[in-house]
């Protein structure tokens, strides 16, 4: 009896010992991938320019309780984020990295959370690990997290609110995790906390735990975790009356259900293609999964994947408005899944051999087809990203025909790799390619023009990188407005036709970068 003890006791400690290890390794790996090179691509439109701007305000001013936009009050977000870049500014300047170093280690501790998640909710180690490493490598949440954006951080949040939503079931004192978790999600994102609660409450139902509805420190998580975020709700709307109820909540969330905001349209089938794009060969895992999560559907596991993919995806499946990253907080649940179908085949060898082989190959053909790509285009780093993807996944494929389920840790690897030597690229951020590069114009005003002036630009819309990295107001206008503010001694940033086309007289060049020139009216 004695030595069974002694057995038991070190088998707990050696499984302890491992999750702790599994742990640790997952946070390095997370925060290298997310980390490495953070800074070497300049911010983006619209939000790492607009949340840049009101961090470097908060900073500049100390004015932590109502952030500004160019002196104006910034009522669209709430303002966690923004307070973390300032505070990363106070630490390390302000530059590119601070911006986005916030979010991205927050949305790196999503990986060793989703394995406690997933540890808990499948009881088992290898689908929590498969399904941690399945996220980890899934392109639009290493992309979108590295950003100065609030997804990421939005999704560490939930997971940790799952986290302790599981362990309440072993220990009630948990449950005040919940409802910091909540008001976490509140100043992030603001009213998501409506969508990703009501995730919550129903997995509560599934899962039968229906009785820590009854229990105090819910309550009290709930109230204590809830505060802050409802003193910051109630001093803005102190503060600015009216103004900011229309503009958060009815414009910012409200009206983002009904109407199309800015032109962001879709048809409802939208983020199934936003999946297609982006979510190989991590896809191709995902039927058998959710087949597995069906006939688990009483299950802890089960219960939570359809509940988060059904109840999230068919939400913002029907929302007017439509953006890519809207469909983030869904990929847990896709990782879950995948996790859960990648252990079925480790532990019980069911292949699909001729589809996987067939669809990892073709991966594979399109890795060399890269090669070529990149290696007209001049970029060494991307093209060794090309050979590692078609190595990678035409080893797979190959392993895969042999039924060898060494072709997993084999995806996982090469995944991991490519992701690595892309964002070491400065390709990670494609969207810049989209408009005119934003440094060397905001350089050209920064050299001739005080900082916090008002310019009158004759681009097609406002560009908030432009703002932040000129430290200037840079307003888009028509050409009439552009004669009239020229009248008026304004400085006008203007292209190469519209220059020709306004017909100015006796105006001065102060520069040109990037087809546009910079111009004011002539000293007389």
């Amino acid at each position: 009896m004695y030595r069974t003890n002694i057995v038991k006791l070190f088998t707990k400690r050696t499984s302890v010992f491992r999750e702790k290890q599994w742990l640790f390794s997952l946070l390095v790996i997370s925060l290298i991938l997310w980390l490495i090179f953070l800074g070497n691509s300049p911010l983006r439109d619209w939000d790492e320019g607009t949340y840049a701007i009101v961090a470097r305000e908060i900073y500049r001013t100390g004015n932590w309780l109502y952030p500004t936009i160019q002196g104006e009050p910034f009522l669209l977000k709430p303002p966690l984020m923004q307070w973390l870049i300032a505070w990363c500014y106070h630490l390390g300047g302000v530059q590119e990295l601070t911006t986005r170093l916030p979010g991205a280690v927050l949305t790196a501790l999503g990986v060793p959370l989703l394995y406690l998640v997933g540890r808990l909710a499948f009881n088992q180690s290898l689908p929590a690990l498969f399904s941690a490493l399945v996220y980890l490598t899934m392109l639009p949440v290493v992309r979108h997290g590295r950003l100065a954006m609030l997804d990421g951080m939005t999704i560490s949040f939930f997971l940790l609110l799952l986290f302790c939503l599981l362990k309440a079931r072993q220990n009630r004192k948990y449950a005040l995790g919940v409802g910091f978790c909540l008001g976490l999600i509140i100043l992030t994102k603001g009213m998501i906390v409506l969508l990703l609660g009501a995730i919550a409450c129903l997995f509560m139902l599934a899962d039968g735990q229906l009785a820590l509805l009854r229990s105090p420190y819910l309550w009290v998580g709930i109230v204590l975790g809830n505060a802050p975020a409802i003193a910051w709700y109630i001093a803005q709307w102190q503060h600015y009356g009216n103004t900011f109820l229309e503009v958060h909540f009815q414009a910012q969330a409200f009206d983002r259900l009904t109407q199309t905001v800015e032109g962001n349209s879709g048809p409802p089938w939208y983020y199934l293609l936003e999946l297609l794009k982006y979510g190989f060969p991590w896809l191709l895992f995902l039927p058998g999964g959710l087949y597995l999560a069906w006939k688990k559907r009483h299950n802890t596991w089960g219960s939570l994947v359809l509940l988060g993919i059904v109840v999230y995806l068919g939400t913002i499946s029907f929302m007017r408005t439509k953006l890519p990253w809207y469909v983030m907080p869904v990929y847990p649940f896709l990782a879950l899944a995948i996790g859960a179908n990648l252990s079925e085949v480790w532990q019980n060898r069911h292949f699909r051999v001729r589809t996987w082989t067939i669809f990892l190959a073709i991966i594979s053909i399109a890795g060399l087809g890269g090669y070529f790509y990149f290696f007209m285009k001049k970029q060494p780093i991307l093209i060794v990203m090309s050979i590692v993807l078609a190595i990678s996944m035409g080893i797979a494929a190959w392993l895969v025909k042999q039924r060898d389920r060494k072709f997993i840790p084999v995806l996982f690897t090469g995944m991991y790799l490519v992701l690595i030597l892309l964002v070491s690229s400065q390709s990670w951020i494609w969207e810049l390619k989209e408009a005119f590069p934003v440094k060397p114009v905001a350089a050209l005003i920064r050299q001739h023009v005080l900082p916090g002036t008002t310019i009158y630009s004759s681009f097609a819309y406002n560009r908030p990188s432009l703002d932040f990295y000129s430290d200037c107001k840079v307003i888009s206008a028509s050409i009439a407005v552009l004669k009239e503010q020229f009248d008026k001694k304004s400085y006008l940033l203007l292209d190469n036709l519209t220059l020709q086309q306004t017909n100015l007289s006796e105006y001065h060049i102060l520069g040109i970068a990037d087809n546009f020139t910079l111009i004011s009216q002539s000293i007389k």
